[in-house]
């Protein structure tokens, strides 16, 4: 594993690995024993440039290249994270402080969507549309944008950062990838090194690691990129919307959220414990749709509260590297904070502490809290952390009031023994996605993800991948001769 840290520690820009020449270095820490992973000395605005000019001369070759022949560089490149798997489950460790669990569940989606992206090669069409000319001949193309940007996170970095970067090469298009500082290699050279292996053209994919400090608002608006794919914070999210509209540019925002998960009077008690410690629980709470409210009807609050607690208070918390480890470390000090000055805050403010979790060092141990004021702004905003809010309810009307009281609206859960009506629920909550009977965490290769409000613009998966990382083109044939008013 080490030496992925020592030979992915560089920039990959036009086909080569080299240093950057920033003034600075981001150095990569394991959150967990803060053991120094790697040094990266940071790209500076003119190697984006470098990056972005590189990109948009290989595509022009790449998008005339026969879709089989794209398809094939994708193809070998889930063979080989298939064949690398082990080796990089212990980078996802390493670096982001993930257990076991989920480093093999980030693995099994990023296969996933590396199958879809194989596929997607094929799947642009023209049309052929009619015309109230006579003789006229109307051909809609559907053709890459050109050149992406791709800005991932730092708790999915592997499987985020892929997500837009496979199907973007396999629409025909460059890319310019930029990792969040915590994940240089899961989230950035490791997905470089990667298609490099995999055979694919110098130039087409870039990665640059850098940090606005150094360059800026360059990697947005460079006038190369014509879509900008960001993950991340509804604050940054909505900076780069800004820049990218002053731009011309179209930006494709898969940003927070602050999930609920509501158990109606019906639900199976038991199972709805199970779904809801893990919409909460997984990878310490950092999931943009994680459950941070759990509302619970009155009449099974009592029976449902003292099983949840029972089953949190089971949660093993400790060194991700232990299979049996459910809970490791959040990214950084910062967060681990913040998640603490959460539950501070609510104490202060009146809510109870079922449970309440110790941090030391990165480690944040578990919090349930419920009695939460209802005014509270903690209610509404996204806890990135592995703490969750408790919230009885009277009835339907007012867990829907409950649920929709947010600024976010990215996913949700419902439990009861109605299917249909656990789906009429589903359809009066404000939010791009909504399960019925399971947990909130799910994402899948070919339907729609993304979310309402604040939690993000435009969709991607499956066909909503077409929309993101192509654009229409309309081309006329005048088989007769029009006639003309002058």
């Amino acid at each position: 594993m080490s030496s992925y840290f020592t030979d992915l520690a560089q920039q990959y820009i036009d086909g080569e690995w080299r240093p950057g020449t920033g003034s600075w270095d981001i150095i990569d820490f394991n959150p967990y024993d803060d053991e120094k992973l790697a040094s990266i000395t940071i790209a500076t605005a003119d190697e984006v440039d470098q990056a972005y000019r590189a990109a948009a001369r290989a595509q022009k070759e790449w998008a005339a290249t026969n879709p089989y022949a794209r398809r094939a560089v994708l193809e070998k490149a889930l063979r080989l994270v298939e064949e690398r798997e082990q080796e990089i489950a212990e980078v996802i460790i390493a670096e982001l402080g993930g257990t076991r669990l989920k480093a093999a569940f980030e693995l099994h989606l990023a296969k996933e969507f590396l199958r879809e992206a194989v596929h997607l090669a094929l799947r642009p069409e023209g049309r052929i549309l009619p015309s109230p000319a006579d003789g006229k001949e109307n051909r809609v193309y559907r053709v890459p944008v050109g050149v992406v940007g791709v800005i991932s996170p730092f708790n999915f970095p592997f499987l985020l950062s892929l997500k837009s970067v496979a199907p973007a090469l396999a629409l025909g298009n460059g890319v310019v990838l930029k990792p969040h500082q915590n994940t240089p290699v899961t989230g950035g050279t490791l997905v470089g090194k990667i298609f490099e292996d995999a055979g694919l053209p110098g130039g087409l994919l870039n990665v640059v690691v850098t940090d606005i400090a150094e360059i800026g608002d360059a990697f947005l608006e460079h006038p190369v990129p014509k879509v900008i794919s960001f993950t991340g914070s509804d604050k940054v999210g909505r900076h780069v919307a800004t820049v990218c509209a002053r731009h011309f540019k179209r930006s494709v925002l898969e940003l927070g959220g602050n999930s609920a998960l509501v158990v109606l009077a019906d639900a199976d008690v038991e199972y709805a414990v199970d779904a809801a410690v893990f919409s909460r629980y997984v990878h310490q709470g950092q999931v943009c749709m994680a459950a941070n409210r759990v509302l619970v009807d009155r009449s099974v609050a009592e029976e449902f509260t003292a099983k949840f607690v029972a089953k949190v208070k089971s949660l093993k918390v400790g060194d991700p590297r232990d299979p049996h480890t459910v809970i490791g470390p959040v990214i950084n000090s910062t967060q681990a904070n913040a998640v603490s000055g959460v539950v501070e805050q609510a104490v202060a403010e009146g809510a109870t502490a079922l449970v309440h979790g110790r941090t030391t060092d990165n480690l944040v141990e578990p919090s349930v809290l419920t009695d939460v004021p209802a005014d509270s702004a903690l209610l509404r905003q996204e806890v990135f952390g592995p703490v969750v809010f408790l919230v009885p309810f009277d009835g339907e009307d007012e867990a829907l009031r409950i649920v929709n009281d947010t600024p976010y609206g990215l996913s949700g859960a419902v439990h009861t023994a109605d299917v249909e009506r656990g789906v009429a629920f589903a359809k009066r909550v404000d939010s791009g996605m909504f399960h019925v009977n399971d947990g909130t965490v799910h994402d899948e290769p070919i339907v729609p993800f993304g979310g309402e409000k604040h939690s993000g613009i435009g969709r991607l998966n499956g066909e909503a991948m077409l929309d993101a990382f192509t654009t229409v083109k309309w081309i006329s044939v005048q088989h007769g001769r029009s006639a003309f008013p002058f």
